[in-house]
């Protein structure tokens, strides 16, 4: 098995320090491919960091090639998965895809923005294959990835021209935290809104049986 993925590793490792190469470009290609099914050892999120610490004045540039080149990606697979069907899904296993199914379903494209707002491990693939299995609203989930991936590599093109070579560091400890806090106030907003409608449909059942009763 290993000598069957070495030579993988090591064509992709190539490819990625290739790409590194063409800048912007190279961001945009790096990030497409790492949203489909190639996972490639340079990260879109390194190469970002690196690119607006080495040109601090294209940092909007460099954030705008990646979040395009991720989108375009998951729009890939989406559309490879929503022609598969089930079988997209059959690399996970059946309780990671009810749990995510259930979440879809319940919160629509917040649990796609959650999914883009959290760091690695969480198994943000797997929500994006779910979305094109289940057919979920294909203008839903661009916009949800959209802006997630959007916030992602502003905050890191920020932190990498406000501190420099240790933006990746400061990133690794702090950005954890900082996806999560996002993501808690994203559902305190859900919830919010719940309550509020579900006040206003009390208040206006209330109305509707006062008047009948008149």
């Amino acid at each position: 098995m290993k000598s069957f993925i070495h030579p993988i590793t090591k064509f992709l490792t190539r490819v990625s320090e290739y790409l590194i190469a063409y800048g912007a470009f190279g961001l945009f290609a790096l990030a497409l491919l790492d949203s489909t099914f190639v996972p490639l050892p340079s990260s879109a999120d390194a190469l970002m960091i690196l690119l607006s610490t080495t040109n601090p004045s294209w940092m909007l540039l460099y954030a705008f090639m990646a979040t395009a080149g991720s989108a375009i990606g998951c729009w890939i697979l989406y559309l490879i998965s929503r022609r598969a069907g089930a079988r997209a899904l059959n690399r996970f296993s059946e309780r990671k895809q009810a749990r995510v199914k259930y979440w879809i379903e319940r919160y629509d494209a917040i649990a796609v923005l959650v999914a883009t707002l959290l760091p690695p491990p969480f198994p943000f693939k797997l929500f994006v294959v779910s979305a094109g299995v289940f057919r979920f609203s294909l203008l839903r989930f661009m916009l949800a990835i959209i802006a997630g991936r959007a916030f992602r590599f502003l905050l890191e093109g920020y932190f990498a021209v406000k501190y420099g070579a240790q933006a990746k560091e400061i990133l690794a400890k702090y950005y954890p935290w900082i996806g999560l806090s996002l993501v808690a106030g994203i559902v305190l907003i859900v919830i919010l809104k719940r309550v509020l409608r579900r006040d206003q449909a009390d208040a206006a059942e209330q109305s509707l049986e006062i008047t009948s009763g008149n």
